[in-house]
């Protein structure tokens, strides 16, 4: 046996912040169950904050110069209508409401920190708001575009979810919290980000009527009530272990002191469907008018969104707290959305649920277009399921269900959605699997086929012909005495550069070819990318003129 000595163990590498962290996470997800991250601050900003706070603790002033630094606003009304007019259909009274207070909420956040600078006090009462209107007409929407426009973080909740301290439920200081989450640790930004609460209408009481302790309604606006004003919410909750394991994480890293979020800038907009408000509006009204002899009928509301004569006293009779009312001065009322709304949104707006649908086809080289036809008798037919917008994801997704099923498989290059189709979804799926058994009966098509794939995987572009075009492919092929894969090849040369235009022009596919790119394909390009492209260098200058104006 050899008496040498055996090498001492290597010192073992301490494990990385990012290393514990995994463990952590994988260790309490096997354990508890659920999924938990924790968020960690970067290097930047916290040296950033160490710099601005070395003995991390939450001075006044501080604070107020870190806020200018990190958020500043400079936004009008008028601008934030025109950003929401892009995405939201209708309910001009509603954006230009929530664009007004948004800019006197921010503005208001400027003043102040502006005037205890210089060692002034302003009162300013703060502008939360309330959306009232029925389920679908975009409440979601204007929000959460707002929050995108400004560039705050944006968290989006429940009411329901929570409930009063010392129940089973989420805690509402959450909702502080996931601000930082959203803000990427960054507490100051989280103290100008926006709070949504939908489904508010929830927690009303129901006038007094329920017995003993209301867990979910009137318990939960109290708890609102202080974070709605001005209080100081702590960064990590003393009862929930992932805060508490975020806080032993960043007081390893040499972050110490029990940090808070103050919500004096923090701007909180809730709404709800509220239905059962019209009621006791007008119940109100009718009172209002008993002895007078006209208009009693149909409670003074005429023909109109009976909801837009709501007062403070129907929500406290609807089941709230006139405290927690008190704290939603701006009231908006969102109108119901007829089938011509409907259409429009499909039509105009940006987040169309028609580009969506044209996006999931091209995904499998089909290029599907919706004729207005077809999209009128849609938004007919969501109009009647009494749910806004979201009646128009029920009807399509009920008439393309089968076609979304079929036509990655059929090989067929396009799809039009006609009134045909969505009169009878059915017999349009027959026809399309007929044409697309013809083209595979005749090799010839499949040549054309497999030349489109080809196209595909050589250039990164998804090339497809229209039963027309291989029709007439074939037949030139014959006249001409030439096989068609060298025909393609051919007619075709140039194709590739001038779709990677077009491509770079915003389009990117997928490229379907008919009739008229077989008998004149350098015709058929040309017009292409003059069309495409000419037009996103028009859109183009559109925006230098409109960017030199607003300069």
């Amino acid at each position: 046996m050899s008496d040498a000595p055996e090498p001492p163990n290597p010192p073992r590498t301490p494990p990385s912040p990012d290393e514990i962290t995994r463990k952590l996470e994988d260790f309490i997800k096997h354990s508890l169950g659920g999924q938990v991250l924790f968020t960690q601050v970067s290097a930047d900003a916290r040296d950033r904050k160490e710099t601005r706070e070395p003995e991390a603790t939450v001075s006044a002033p501080e604070e107020e110069d870190s806020g200018e630094e990190v958020f500043e606003f400079r936004y009008k009304p008028v601008e934030i209508k025109a950003h929401l007019d892009r995405f939201v259909i209708r309910q001009d009274q509603a954006k230009k409401v929530l664009a007004t207070a948004v800019c006197d909420h921010y503005n208001h956040a400027r003043m102040l920190r502006e005037e205890r600078k210089a060692g002034r006090v302003l009162e300013i009462s703060k502008q939360n708001v309330i959306i009232v209107g029925p389920t679908g007409v975009g409440k979601t929407y204007l929000v959460k575009h707002i929050a995108d426009l400004i560039g705050v973080p944006f968290v989006k909740a429940d009411a329901t979810k929570f409930s009063e301290t010392g129940y089973v439920g989420g805690d509402v200081d959450d909702l502080v919290r996931d601000l930082v989450a959203k803000a990427n640790g960054d507490v100051t930004l989280a103290e100008h980000g926006i709070i949504y609460l939908d489904e508010i209408d929830k927690l009303a009481s129901g006038g007094g009527e329920r017995m003993g302790r209301d867990v979910s309604g009137r318990g939960v606006q109290t708890a609102l009530l202080k974070l709605m004003e001005e209080t100081e919410v702590p960064l990590y909750a003393p009862n929930d272990i992932r805060s508490q394991m975020q806080m032993m994480f960043d007081s390893r890293k040499g972050r110490t002191g029990r940090e808070v979020i103050n919500t004096r800038n923090i701007l909180f907009i809730v709404s709800g469907a509220f239905s059962g408000l019209e009621k006791i509006i007008r119940k109100r009204s009718n009172k209002a008018q008993i002895g007078f002899g006209t208009g009693a009928a149909d409670g003074g509301s005429g023909s109109g969104n009976v909801l837009a004569e709501t007062v403070t006293q129907d929500f406290i009779d609807f089941g709230f707290e006139a405290e927690f009312i008190g704290r939603l001065p701006v009231r908006v009322v969102c109108d119901p959305l007829d089938a011509g709304d409907l259409l429009e949104i499909m039509k105009s707006s940006e987040g169309s649920l028609i580009r969506q649908y044209e996006r999931e086809f091209g995904a499998y080289g089909v290029k599907a277009t919706f004729e207005e036809e077809a999209m009128r008798r849609v938004a007919e037919l969501a109009a009647g399921e009494k749910t806004g917008a979201r009646g128009l994801v029920t009807i399509w997704e009920k008439l393309l269900r089968d076609l979304k099923f079929e036509m990655p498989s059929l090989g067929l290059p396009e799809l039009s959605v006609d009134g045909a189709l969505v009169a009878d979804p059915e017999a349009a799926l027959v026809a399309l699997r007929r044409q697309a058994e013809t083209l595979r009966r005749d090799d010839r098509a499949m040549v054309v086929t497999e030349f489109g794939r080809r196209f595909a995987e050589e250039h990164q572009l998804a090339l497809g012909f229209t039963s027309d075009a291989v029709a007439a492919l074939i037949a030139r092929s014959e006249r001409e005495g030439i096989e068609v894969a060298s025909l393609c090849a051919r007619l075709f040369k140039d194709y590739p550069f001038g779709l990677r235009l077009v491509k770079a022009a915003g389009d990117g596919g997928p490229f379907v070819l008919d009739e008229a790119a077989v008998s004149e394909p350098d015709r058929y390009l040309s017009d292409l990318v003059v069309r495409r492209c000419g037009r996103t260098t028009q859109t183009n200058s559109e925006d230098g003129k409109e960017a030199d104006h607003g300069a």
